[in-house]
Formats: C-alpha cells, structure tokens, sequence
C-alpha cells in the first residue's frame, strides 16, 4: 500500500486544514488516503469512533498515551481500538468477577 502511496503523491506535503469551530478536520490527501479513512471510519476507527468511547475506554488511551508513550490516541484505528476494546472487556469482566457487580460506567 505503501508503493501505491508514494506512486499517487506527487512528492510535495499539503498541510492539514485546520478544523472548523466543532473541532473536526477536513481530510485531505490522495485518493488512496481519502478511501483509507472512509474504510477505516465505516469500520469503527476515526475521530467518529473515538467520540463514542466511554469512560474506561478513555482511560486506557491515557495509561497508553502518558505511561506506555504509544504517541497520541485521538485518531485510532479501528483495529487498535478494537484492541482497547477488548482490554475494557476484560477489565469488566474481572471486576464482575471480582466484586460481583457490574463495573460502574455510562455505557449502556
């Protein structure tokens, strides 16, 4: 993917709109970089995705984020948070198992 990245770009680095007053960027890019996004947003990843986390989920992006140094979590991918998912999932369970009672959160 990488190949047809480098093929597309015509070398030169466009910045990044900066994002309107709600905080959202336009996405910018090649083609293949619109379609990825597109791919990965449908999939659950993104900033659309992030927005959706609920508070444990947020979290782990910190303990990442300012403990294991994983760089930012603001715009994962749907893979990675799908992973962070899944450690949530295991948190709560632990804890029903723990205490016997449901892990206090906001989600539903």
């Amino acid at each position: 993917m990488d190949f047809l990245k480098k093929f597309a770009d015509d070398g030169e680095k466009k910045p990044e709109a900066e994002g309107s007053a709600s905080g959202e960027r336009k996405e910018g890019g090649s083609f293949f970089d619109q379609a990825s996004n597109f791919l990965n947003e449908q999939a659950g990843g993104g900033r659309k995705g992030e927005a959706k986390e609920d508070s444990l989920d947020k979290a782990i992006d910190f303990v990442q984020e300012k403990v294991f140094k994983q760089g930012p979590q603001d715009n994962e991918s749907a893979a990675e948070q799908a992973k962070d998912s899944a450690i949530a999932d295991f948190i709560r369970d632990q804890y029903k198992k723990n205490t016997g009672k449901e892990f206090p959160s906001e989600r539903s």
